[in-house]
C-alpha cells in the first residue's frame, strides 16, 4: 500500500497478519417466554372486588355493584367491562361478591352462597344478610364474612357462627391438606376448623392487608412488606421489605410463583428473588391492585380500580419477535418511506395518532436500513430488500430535494403542513418542504447504512446509489473544509469536523475523541467504497498532523467534565455522559473498524471499540454489545444481549412509568456516566427511549402519545446479531 505521512512510522503503513479467530458463542434461538397485556376498563367508576377464570375460560369480575365480564379486547386495543346479564334469573339477586370453586364460579349474595354450576344444586343459606367474603372447603364446605362474623356451612349439619374482634375480616383461605381454613383480620390471623367448630387465634400483628397459603406457609402481606408464618403462626421468615413497593393489597400463589398487589402495581417474586413488575398502562389500567388470580390460556389476572390487566405468557423464538415487530414498522411507521413515529395519541389510543417528522428522520431511517440490510444478508428475504430499496428512496431525496449539492435534509413533507420549528424550508416544487441545519448524527447514520448496503447488498443498482451517496456526502464536507454547510452558506451548529473546532475542546471533552472517531469512520468508508484518493489522504492528515488518531485513541476513564477555564460551550457539551455520543461512537465503529486502512490500525480501532465498551456493559443494551462483536472479541455479553432482546415490551407506546419509589433497587450516589442504580432495570419496566439515552432512567411521563417503532430499537440489533452469526435462526417454530 501507498504510505502517507512518513513520520506516522508503522503504525499506518503496515499491516498484520492475524491467526485465525476462534469462533464467537452463538446464542440458540429457542422458543421463550414472552409476556403482554391486555386491557379491560370500567366505563364508569366501580369499586371492584375479585376476578376469577373458571373450568370454561369464562372470566368474571365482581364489584360492589354486581358482576361484570370483559368485552372485546386484544394485544394494544383495549376492551370493556360489561355489566354482565348474561342469566337473567340471578338479575334480581343481590350478589355481593364472586368466589372460585373446584374451578367453578361461586356467588354469594345476601341469603345464600349460590352457583349455576353443578346443575344449580349449590344453594347454602347463610343468616349473615352482610356477608361478602366466602372461600369453600372439603365437601362443599363453605365460610364466610360480613368483616366482623364468620359463619360456617357445612354441606350437612348446622351452621355456626364466631365473631372476630381483632379488627375487621379481609379475606378468607382454606388449606386441603390440613382441612382447616384461616381468616385474616386487619391484626391477626386465625385457623378455623370447621368440623370442631373451633377459632383459634394464630398471629397477631397490626396493619396487615392480605395473605395467601404457599408451600406450606402463610404468606402474610403488610402495610410495609410482607412475612411468612408456618401453620402454626410461628414467623419463618422475617418482614420482607426490598419489593417494588411494600403497601400490599393481595397476593395470589398461581404456578408456583408468588404474585404480590399493590397500591402501586403488581410483581410475581422469580426464583432467585428477585421480581418482575407489571406497572403502568404498559401491563394494567391502574396502578392500584385489587385482587389477582389465574386466568385462561397461561395468563393472570390483574384487577385494579380502574380495570383488568390480562398478562399473557406465551412462547416464541426471536426470530418470531421480529416478524411482530416488522408489522409493527410496516403497519404503522412508515411515512414517505422514513422509519417514523406515530406520535399525537390520546393515552394509547393507536387510532387518534398520526404519523409525525422528525429531526432525526435520516438517523432512525438509517438505523432500520441498517437492520433490513443485515436481514437480507442474514436470509435473503426479498421483502428485507424491498423494504432496504423503499428506505433508500427516502434517504436519497434528502440530498436531492434541498437544491444544495451534497447536502443532506434532515427530513421533508408536504407543503401545507403548519410547521412551527425554524428549519422547514421551501423547495422548488410548492408541494414539498424540506428541513435543514442538518446534525453530525444523522451523517454519521448515512454513512454507516450506506456503507453497509454497499458491502452487503449484491442488488447492482442499490449499491451503486449508496456508493454515489457516500461520495456525495464526503465530498461536500471535504469541499467546505470539513464542515456541513447549510443552504445559506454556514456550517450546521453540529456539523463540525474541522480541526479549528474539534481540538478547541479540551482532551476530556467527549466532542474532541466523538467527532475524530466519527470523521475517521466516514473518511475510511468513502475511500473503501470509491478508492479515491482525497478520502485517505484527508483521513491521514486528520490523524497525523492534527491529533485525531489520538482523539479516538483517547481511553474512555479521561472522559469528563471540562475544566473551570474551558469555554461554556465544552462545559455544556460535558456536563454528564452524553448517551447520544454512545449512539453515534457505534454507528462510527461500523466504518472505523470494518473498512480500517490497515491491519494495524484496525487492531488499534478494536482496543478503543472495546475500552469504550466496558464502560457501556452496565446497561446491558444489545445494540452496543452486538456491534461490539464485530471485533471478533469472545465476551461481548451475548447473554444479556439475548435477554434485552426477550425482554424488550410487544407494547411500545411509550406510557408514563415510575421507579424510582422502588425498594427493590440498589440506589448509586449521582455519577458522570448517569448510572442511577447498580443494576439496570429490564426494558419492559422502564420506559420507552430509544438508543440515545440512558437505560437507567427510571421515571417517565409518557402518558401513552408516542409509539415508537420497532425499526431502530430492537430490529437492528437483532438482525446485527442474525448477520454476525452470534445469534442463530429458530431452531423451534412455536405454533400459533
Amino acid at each position: 500500500m501507498k504510505c502517507h505521512f512518513l513520520l506516522l512510522g508503522a503504525l499506518f503503513c503496515s499491516s498484520l497478519t492475524f491467526a485465525q479467530k476462534p469462533k464467537q458463542p452463538v446464542h440458540k434461538d429457542i422458543p421463550f417466554v414472552q409476556d403482554y397485556s391486555i386491557k379491560y376498563y370500567f366505563k364508569d367508576a366501580a369499586e371492584p372486588l375479585k376476578a376469577y377464570t373458571d373450568l370454561n375460560g369464562a372470566i368474571k369480575v365482581s364489584t360492589k355493584s354486581g358482576l361484570y365480564q370483559l368485552y372485546a379486547g386484544q394485544f394494544l386495543y383495549p376492551g370493556t367491562l360489561e355489566k354482565d346479564v348474561s342469566y337473567r334469573p340471578i338479575a334480581d339477586k343481590k350478589i355481593a361478591n364472586l368466589g372460585l370453586y373446584q374451578h367453578q364460579f361461586v356467588m354469594i349474595d345476601d341469603k345464600a352462597v349460590l352457583s349455576n354450576a353443578w346443575a344449580g344444586k349449590l344453594f347454602a343459606k347463610h343468616s349473615l344478610s352482610d356477608a361478602y367474603l366466602l372461600t369453600g372447603g372439603k365437601d362443599f364446605g363453605f365460610l364466610i364474612s360480613n368483616g366482623s362474623q364468620l359463619e360456617y356451612l357445612p354441606k350437612e349439619g348446622t351452621s355456626w357462627k364466631e365473631s372476630i374482634s381483632n379488627g375487621k375480616v379481609l379475606d378468607l383461605k382454606y388449606d386441603a391438606s390440613g382441612d382447616l381454613f384461616y381468616a385474616l383480620s386487619e391484626n391477626a390471623v386465625y385457623s378455623v376448623s370447621g368440623k370442631d367448630k373451633k377459632l383459634q387465634k394464630i398471629y397477631t400483628a397490626n396493619d396487615l392487608t392480605c395473605f395467601e397459603l404457599f408451600s406450606g406457609k402463610i404468606v402474610v402481606g403488610t402495610k410495609n412488606g410482607y412475612l411468612e408464618l408456618d401453620k402454626t403462626g410461628k414467623v419463618v421468615t422475617p418482614l420482607q421489605q426490598k419489593l417494588p413497593w411494600t403497601e400490599l393489597t393481595c397476593i395470589s400463589f398461581i404456578d408456583n410463583q408468588l404474585w404480590f398487589g399493590s397500591t402501586s402495581g403488581a410483581f410475581m417474586r422469580k426464583p432467585d428473588g428477585k421480581f418482575n413488575y407489571y406497572a403502568s398502562e404498559r401491563w394494567i389500567p391502574s396502578d392500584k391492585v385489587v385482587h389477582i388470580s389465574q386466568g385462561d390460556e397461561n395468563s393472570v389476572l390483574i384487577l385494579t380500580d380502574k380495570g383488568v390487566g390480562k398478562i399473557v405468557f406465551t412462547k416464541m423464538t426471536l426470530q418470531e419477535k421480529a416478524e411482530l415487530y416488522d408489522k409493527q414498522v410496516r403497519t404503522r411507521h412508515i411515512r414517505n418511506g422514513f422509519n417514523g413515529t406515530l406520535g399525537h395519541m390520546k393515552n394509547g389510543n393507536l387510532s387518534t395518532g398520526r404519523l409525525q417528522d422528525s429531526d432525526n428522520d435520516g438517523l432512525w431511517t438509517s438505523m432500520y436500513l441498517g437492520g433490513e440490510i443485515f436481514r437480507y444478508a442474514a436470509t435473503k428475504d426479498p421483502k428485507a430488500l424491498q423494504n432496504c430499496r423503499e428506505s433508500l428512496d427516502a434517504m436519497e431525496r434528502l440530498y436531492t430535494i434541498n437544491g444544495v449539492p451534497g447536502f443532506p435534509s434532515r427530513s421533508f413533507e408536504r407543503t401545507g403542513y403548519k410547521y412551527e420549528d425554524k428549519p422547514w424550508r421551501r423547495t422548488s416544487d410548492p408541494e414539498w418542504d424540506w428541513k435543514s441545519t442538518t446534525s453530525s448524527d444523522e451523517v454519521i447514520g448515512h454513512i454507516f447504512a450506506f456503507g453497509a448496503m454497499a458491502e452487503l447488498i449484491e442488488d447492482k443498482d442499490l449499491k451503486s446509489r449508496s456508493i454515489a451517496l457516500i461520495d456525495t456526502l464526503m465530498s461536500h464536507i471535504i469541499k467546505n473544509d470539513m464542515y456541513l454547510v447549510d443552504w445559506d452558506g454556514k456550517p450546521t451548529l453540529w456539523g463540525k469536523w474541522h480541526p479549528d473546532y474539534v481540538n478547541s475542546f479540551p482532551i476530556n471533552v467527549g466532542d474532541r475523541k466523538l467527532n475524530s472517531s466519527n470523521i475517521v469512520a466516514m473518511l475510511q468508508t468513502a475511500y473503501h467504497f470509491t478508492k479515491k484518493e482525497k478520502y485517505k489522504t484527508k483521513a491521514f492528515e486528520l490523524m497525523k498532523k492534527h491529533g485525531y488518531y489520538e482523539n479516538l485513541m483517547r481511553p474512555m476513564k479521561i472522559i469528563g467534565q471540562a475544566p473551570g477555564n474551558a469555554s461554556d460551550w465544552s462545559k455544556m457539551l460535558s456536563g454528564d455522559w452524553n448517551h447520544s455520543d454512545d449512539e453515534m461512537y457505534y454507528m462510527g465503529y461500523w466504518g472505523l473498524y470494518r473498512y480500517a486502512f490497515n491491519d494495524t490500525l484496525k487492531a488499534n480501532y478494536k482496543k478503543a471499540i472495546v475500552d469504550h465498551w466496558q464502560y457501556e456493559r452496565p446497561e446491558k443494551d444489545g445494540l452496543w454489545n452486538i456491534l461490539t462483536a464485530i471485533t471478533g472479541i469472545q465476551d461481548f455479553d451475548l447473554e444479556e444481549s439475548v435477554w434485552f432482546l426477550q425482554e424488550y415490551p410487544l407494547d411500545m407506546i411509550d406510557w408514563t412509568v415510575k421507579n424510582s419509589h422502588r425498594k427493590d433497587i440498589e440506589m448509586l450516589p449521582p455519577n458522570f456516566i448517569e448510572q442511577l442504580t447498580k443494576e439496570v432495570l429490564p426494558p419492559d419496566e422502564v420506559g420507552m427511549i430509544r438508543h440515545n439515552n440512558s437505560r437507567f432512567l427510571l421515571d417517565r411521563n409518557g402518558r401513552g402519545s408516542v409509539e415508537l417503532s420497532a425499526g431502530d430499537t430492537w430490529l437492528l440489533p437483532y438482525w446485527a446479531g442474525r448477520y454476525l452469526g452470534v445469534i442463530s435462526g429458530p431452531t423451534t417454530v412455536t405454533k400459533k
